[in-house]
């Protein structure tokens, strides 16, 4: 009853299936290996390469190339226990290592545009989470004390104490990963 049409259309589909798996594991890998680079302070500052705009993976032999772009991989960007900085909608996000509140390197940088908005009289609002492992007045205590460290950071950049503004969130666990709920956000109002 099947014909060799039939064959064919399903031999395409599975390519299709199997080149789309292809391409989350090469965009996972890509990720992994860029943060391995990042983080790895006994490297040069040439060899950790920007984030690229978009990557672009083919999917199969003979098929279009698919543009897969790289602030969709920015929400996966604190999937492990290292500290990290990303912009998301004009939201700065400082993820820290569990248990510290030490700022993650490319602080000033992550700054810069935020810095502009006070100058234009804006304020800024910074407000800490903690993920839900362990003591919960400590974790409290630790949201705190990294929200803290990131307005020492703005102070030392020349903010003024009277334009920021700490907020404690109605929920302070974050929600996600136990890694994306360490946080701390700043944003301007």
């Amino acid at each position: 009853m099947f014909s060799q049409s039939d064959d064919e259309q399903q031999g395409w589909v599975l390519g299709l299936v199997f080149g789309l798996i292809a391409l989350v594991v090469a965009v996972v890998l890509g990720l992994a290996i860029s943060r391995v680079g990042a983080s790895r302070p006994d490297l040069p500052p040439s060899a950790a390469a920007p984030a690229p705009a978009a990557v672009v993976v083919p999917v199969s032999a003979g098929a279009i190339p698919v543009v897969v772009p790289a602030s969709a991989a920015l929400s996966a960007q604190a999937v492990s226990d290292a500290a990290s900085i990303t912009v998301e909608y004009g939201v700065v996000k400082f993820y820290f290592a569990s248990g510290e509140a030490e700022l993650a390197a490319g602080a000033a940088e992550a700054l810069v545009d935020v810095i502009k908005g006070v100058r234009g009289g804006k304020k800024i609002v910074i407000s800490g989470f903690h993920d839900t492992r362990g003591n919960a007045v400590r974790n409290a205590e630790l949201a705190r004390q990294r929200a803290l460290a990131v307005r020492e950071a703005l102070m030392a950049a020349g903010v003024a104490d009277h334009q920021i503004r700490l907020e404690k969130p109605v929920q302070t666990a974050g929600t996600g990963s136990d890694a994306e709920a360490r946080r701390v956000e700043i944003s301007l109002q």
